[in-house]
């Protein structure tokens, strides 16, 4: 976007990017909008922009006030690329454009996109006196920039738009503010099934009035769902994360956009969303259950699934990856368990079908056909984890070509080898299924689950011990990953943070482990938890492409925060309510933007998770890959579960929270449907002799099971939960132990 002086020529954005002015720039960001602020030369401009909550229309409010105590003529003008496929310079030279007769409005299509041959995009604004140009090469200029577009030195643009050009979509309208005068001028930017559709979408949006409808919707709907939850602790960081930035990432960037800065793919990942979605059982649980039938529907009949998959045709990947199938049966475990909801188990699903991945091949891409076989989506779960029993010589699941960290590929690449992790992670799978197998009434799968789960636990113990932690995997020769003999990557975190979360690991080794990844990986002057360590660099070892990042990078020996936040977790489920807030603290993004200084050096937003943190000089503690992580998820689940120990059972609410000795309460607003709890969570010293002090009271009224019962009669509900303080005596005896 351009503002112009048309007297002198003189022109900038009213956004830092791209052409920026002289005077600073004010940025703010919102739930589902943005706002960006500036002045040049006694022009003021505001600009909200913002997505319609049930379109695909995003609109650009610009307003400009003259503060420069004279008449001026000035011009606002809007360009965007018309990409309409998935690389411009592929896609490009099919584009159309055209202005349409009925609305005015700018078009575009790509006939030659067989996904979306109707689908025609809009670019339009509310002004009649507006020129318009479809040529991008006459719009920038012969090595032209967005910077200094030849456009801005004309007058007017040229109208020219059709077939066999350079596309884009440029508006300019040109308008006369005296001296305090303000002008709106909305720019709507969007895409409809089809012509017809689009011309629609123009006529609904158009104007002042219903853009502020649509903004009003936006705060709305956010206002609505991130105030589901909303918790009151004395750590203001966490309350800012909790409160609605962890969810936002979550639903906004994971879930519907599907995309961020560093990668802009819009693919479902299998594994990714449903670990996402666990997050959003307490506000947007319809949210959770559709998306476990959209993936059991990318299932095979073999059990195994996409590994990713992009919608609508459905075109993606099918690998030997180890686990995510394994991730569908534990997201309908927390889903059911959490809403009770068990008829989404009997909806029944079509399975895909397609040849299976070769002995020889790690992964191939391809459209999948749709099965004629349809099973209920807890057969899908049971077909997953049957698919999930391939275990190598040593009782340990075969890791394929890669497990969780898919940068472990060729740890197993003949088939052999074997992953520590998944087998927690397996263990954690089967005893969660065992309850919803015993609900379904498949009491014989529920024994086959703990049988196996019992067997894998005694077979984790037998060989996945490596004396201080356990180890990470084995290769396809037989050769410890994640040992202390190894020269590189002798410990990784997340098989000590899952003995701990799955409870398969024996307590006192799972201690030990947790000990040892606190000493080894735990880097508290830099402020950050790396995944493993050593790096990969120089060994013989090649686990995979995981070794082609700089050691000190990525998974590489940075710190991944989804395996942080792992290892966080892990601390709480101990009770060590020290390390696990610490640890927190240390990944709260937040942190690391508190000063000019910080930010220099993490150098990213510091209210969005970002997915790893680099823990290489120079560049210790450089954020990467913000927004499109499923580490916000997880950080949620860190501190409403693991930490603030809040648990949702059907329509109970209970607490088992691990906290910082020195809080003597914090409080949760709870909705339920459309019922508030106010809720408070203190913690009570217990007198000698006095018994203990713990106890739930709803409206003054004392709970007999410790719970909070969850009612939806549309009242306000004031609760009062006591729990004991840690006893500090028998801890230090621990301690002294």
């Amino acid at each position: 976007f351009y503002l112009r002086d048309e007297e002198s020529g003189h022109f900038w954005s009213p956004t830092p990017l791209p052409s920026r002015g002289a005077e600073p720039y004010v940025s703010r960001h919102g739930f589902g909008y943005s706002i960006f602020e500036h002045t040049e030369d006694g022009v003021r401009s505001e600009m909200w922009v913002y997505v319609a909550v049930d379109a695909s229309v995003k609109l650009t409010v610009l307003k400009v006030k003259n503060e420069s105590g004279r008449s001026r003529s000035l011009s606002a003008t809007g360009y965007a690329e018309w990409v309409l496929g998935d690389l411009r310079p592929k896609s490009g030279m099919h584009v159309i454009t055209k202005v349409d007769p009925d609305t005015g409005a700018f078009l575009a299509l790509n006939p030659y996109n067989t996904e979306f041959t109707d689908r025609t995009a809009f670019f339009d604004v509310d002004d009649a006196s507006r020129t318009i140009s479809g040529d991008r090469t006459e719009f920038l200029g012969r090595n032209g920039t967005l910077r200094n577009p030849a456009a801005m030195t004309r007058v007017r643009l040229s109208g020219r738009v059709g077939a066999a050009l350079d596309p884009c979509a440029a508006l300019q309208v040109p308008f006369d503010l005296a001296d305090g005068q303000e002008r709106e001028i909305i720019f709507m930017l969007g895409v409809g099934q089809d012509a017809d559709d689009a011309r629609n979408l123009v006529r609904r949006f158009r104007g002042p009035a219903s853009a502020r409808r649509a903004l009003e919707a936006v705060w709305q709907y956010w206002n609505h769902t991130l105030g589901a939850v909303q918790v009151e602790t004395p750590e203001q960081s966490v309350n800012f994360l909790a409160n609605g930035w962890l969810l936002y990432q979550t639903l906004a960037c994971r879930l519907w956009a599907r995309s961020g800065y560093y990668q802009s793919g819009g693919a479902f990942g299998f594994r990714d969303q449903l670990q996402d979605l666990m997050a959003l059982i307490h506000t947007e649980p319809r949210l959770v259950r559709e998306h476990l039938l959209r993936c059991a529907a990318r299932q095979f009949e073999e059990g195994d699934v996409q590994h990713w998959w992009h919608p609508p045709a459905g075109r993606g990947v099918r690998t030997h990856c180890s686990d995510d199938f394994l991730w569908l049966p534990l997201a309908a475990c927390r889903y059911v368990l959490s809403t009770g909801d068990t008829g989404v188990l009997d909806e029944p699903i079509r399975f895909i079908e397609g040849r299976p991945v070769t002995v020889d091949e790690d992964s191939y891409y391809d459209l999948p056909g749709r099965s004629d076989e349809t099973a209920t989506l807890y057969e899908h779960c049971v077909r997953a984890i049957l698919n999930g029993f391939r275990f190598g010589e040593r009782g340990l699941p075969l890791i394929g070509s890669g497990d969780w960290n898919d940068g472990m590929n060729l740890v197993g690449e003949h088939g052999k080898g074997e992953s520590v992790w998944l087998g927690f992670f397996l263990y954690e799978v089967l005893m969660q299924f065992t309850k919803i197998a015993r609900i379904h009434e498949d009491l014989p799968f529920a024994e086959r689950c703990q049988r196996e789960a019992s067997q894998l636990r005694r077979n984790i113990e037998e060989n996945g011990w490596d004396g201080e932690w356990y180890r990470r995997a084995y290769f396809d020769d037989g050769s410890p990953l994640g040992s202390a003999g190894n020269a590189e990557c002798q410990i990784d975190a997340i098989a000590q943070s899952w003995s701990v979360l799955s409870g398969a690991g024996d307590a006192e080794r799972s201690r030990m482990a947790m000990e040892a990844a606190d000493k080894r990986l735990v880097r508290r002057d830099h402020r950050l938890i790396q995944l493993l360590d050593p790096p990969f660099d120089k060994s013989d070892l090649n686990p995979g492409y995981i070794k082609g990042y700089v050691p000190g990078v990525r998974e590489n020996g940075g710190q991944y925060t989804h395996g942080a936040i792992w290892t966080a977790m892990a601390f709480a489920a101990l009770g060590d309510s020290r390390r696990a807030w610490e640890l927190l603290a240390m990944i709260n993004p937040v942190n690391h933007g508190r000063t000019r200084e910080e930010i220099a050096t993490y150098k990213v937003e510091p209210y969005v998770v970002a997915a790893d943190v680099y823990a290489v000089s120079p560049h210790v503690g450089r954020g990467g890959w913000t927004w499109y992580t499923g580490s916000a998820g997880w950080m949620y689940r860190l501190i409403l579960e693991s930490l603030l120990g809040l648990r949702l059972e059907v329509d109970k609410l209970r607490f088992a929270p691990c906290l910082p000795e020195d809080w003597e309460s914090f409080k949760v607003h709870y909705r339920y449907r459309e019922t508030l709890y106010h809720i408070s969570v203190r913690q009570i010293t217990a007198q000698p002799g006095a018994g203990s002090a713990a106890g739930v009271t709803v409206d003054g009224v004392e709970q007999p099971d410790n719970a909070i019962p969850l009612l939806d009669d549309r009242r306000e509900h004031s609760v009062e939960v006591r729990i004991p303080a840690p006893d500090k005596t028998a801890e230090n005896n621990t301690l002294r132990t």
